[in-house]
């Protein structure tokens, strides 16, 4: 019985980058012998045991026979005669496919460190193609490692199995669960474009795909492309440390957009409208949590009245706040002011600009909130007022406030 450290901690460790989670594989152990020093089974689809220690997982070395079609469509074998190398040449990428011995020494059949040291991301084996979810997996690394390449035989790889229908067969919480990781990487716009370049953006994400090619006019968008925009603005948003649900939202803010038609590009007359809608399809569609749902619908929706709030007057703004449901929820609507700075700072050679209205609106909502509503009310009753009077009086009491905020709430 030999264990070995494997996968992402292994290269991890070469790459010199922080230590995440540790996994390690088992081999010449059977699950009872596993049961019998005390580690606690755990595995639905093969066996995996959690350290009774340190709670770390545990795999038996294990091969995989393709069954059927899609992720679950694998046949797993564990034994203790399976070895670490026919373990190894399961798994996706070679940069993924190495493991580390007890003495520290690295087992390396598939030229991993070769590919580290050249930046490159390549598949093991043909056996990738039984798999599609390593296709998001790959995009995914290559948010990650910026820097690295796609090896022209993956991408062919990759194209062809788009081809044969895999991706198709793909589960939504899967797709969403590959994608969100995506987005919480450094340089999110790379997994789009992988998956565009192979083919796979067009079967899982169609309202996204069909925005590259769509012109936007060049006083607003310098980078005039759509689908460019929409990167950019993603890569602003990992860069100002947007979380999941912001970035979630910068990425389906213009859908709206690949559905103009053509006779008025590259103005987008009524895209928020349309984006909307196309949004609230592909959340449906892959089961997207709600507090990314919420505000990628508040966004699309919203976006162009938070650029062009620097014109509102004080009647405006507390319409504008009213409508996003900022007095209730206003932690989400400072997400919606970050998701729009994200959008104004996504475009060619304006990367570095301010965005004044994140900073107003924000001013002004604490100023609304800041008004006691209660004492208001008590008042408004007092005077003998019932109803939707004093509401209107609640009202009041906000304009009021925004309209003496120090410093001035003033338009530009």
């Amino acid at each position: 019985m030999r264990t070995y450290l494997v996968g992402g901690a292994v290269r991890d460790r070469l790459l010199g980058r922080p230590g995440g989670d540790r996994d390690w594989v088992v081999v010449g152990a059977t699950p009872q012998q596993m049961t019998d020093l005390g580690f606690r089974p755990v595995g639905k689809d093969f066996p995996v045991f959690l350290h009774p220690e340190t709670g770390e997982e545990h795999a038996l070395a294990r091969t995989e026979r393709k069954s059927g079609r899609g992720y679950h469509g694998f046949t797993v074998y564990a034994a203790p005669e399976v070895t670490l190398e026919e373990d190894l040449v399961r798994r996706d990428l070679t940069v993924n496919a190495m493991a580390q011995d007890e003495d520290g020494t690295v087992i390396d059949p598939h030229g991993g460190q070769r590919d580290l040291a050249d930046r490159v991301l390549r598949h093991v084996s043909p056996a990738f193609a039984e798999d599609p979810v390593r296709i998001l997996r790959l995009a995914r690394f290559a948010a990650r490692f910026a820097d690295f390449t796609v090896a022209d035989e993956t991408v062919t790889l990759m194209r062809r199995m788009v081809d044969d229908g895999e991706v198709d067969h793909l589960v939504a919480e899967r797709v969403w669960q590959e994608l969100a990781r995506g987005l919480m990487e450094a340089r999110p716009s790379r997994m789009f474009t992988v998956l565009r370049d192979c083919g796979a953006l067009a079967r899982l994400l169609p309202e996204l795909d069909r925005l590259w090619g769509v012109p936007q006019r060049a006083d607003y968008h310098p980078e005039v492309d759509t689908g460019v925009h929409v990167m950019m603005v993603l890569d602003m948003a990992a860069r100002l440390g947007a979380s999941l649900p912001v970035r979630y939202a910068c990425l389906g803010h213009d859908l709206g957009k690949g559905t103009t038609p053509a006779e008025i590009l590259p103005r987008h007359l009524g895209h928020e409208g349309r984006s909307v809608r196309l949004l609230r399809d592909v959340s449906e569609r892959l089961r997207v949590p709600n507090d990314c749902r919420e505000l990628a619908d508040v966004v699309a929706r919203e976006h162009g009245n938070v650029h062009r709030s620097a014109e509102f007057g004080p009647e405006a703004v507390l319409r504008l706040l009213e409508r996003c449901d900022g007095l209730r929820k206003p932690a989400r609507f400072r997400e919606l002011l970050l998701a729009c700075e994200c959008d104004a700072r996504g475009r060619l050679g304006l990367d570095d600009c301010p965005y004044p209205q994140g900073a107003r609106l924000a001013r002004a909502l604490d100023t609304v909130l800041a008004v006691d509503t209660a004492s208001v009310s008590a008042e408004a009753l007092a005077r003998g007022l019932k109803g939707p009077a004093i509401g209107d009086a609640i009202t009041q009491a906000r304009l009021t406030a925004l309209t003496s905020a120090t410093p001035p709430l003033e338009r530009t």
